[in-house]
């Protein structure tokens, strides 16, 4: 059982690891802020999520106790971080920063010329 517990905390790890580089490759290679936001706030959310479970694990499987602050360290992490990524967007948006030239769709764009033709 030890065996197989570490082999998934170490997964778990890893694959944690392998998210957030993947979210920092993101950062930097994306166009603007709106995709850019998007590959931070995903990624790196699942990426830290993975590797709290991992700890949580190893915790639990190896020191055998439960690490509470592990587990309140996700809730906070699963809250917060897709929380501040639409605000942190929808600021941008708000501020006037454009979209990539090649984006496709704007859909607040649409839902705020409705809003307006509506009260008006």
């Amino acid at each position: 059982m030890i065996v197989i517990a570490k082999f998934l905390i170490g997964y778990l790890i890893l694959q944690g690891a392998f998210l957030s580089l993947i979210a920092a490759i993101g950062v930097v290679r994306l166009p603007d802020v709106y995709t850019r936001n998007h590959a931070a706030s995903k990624s790196a959310t699942l990426g830290i999520t993975s590797i709290l479970l991992g700890v949580f694990l190893y915790f639990l499987f190896i020191d055998q106790q439960v690490n509470a602050k592990v587990l309140l360290g996700i809730v906070f992490i699963l809250i917060t971080s897709p929380v501040a990524g639409h605000l942190i967007s929808r600021a941008a948006y708000n501020s006037g920063v454009p979209l990539w030239e090649k984006s496709v769709q704007d859909d607040l764009k649409e839902a705020r010329s409705e809003k307006k033709h509506s009260k008006g």
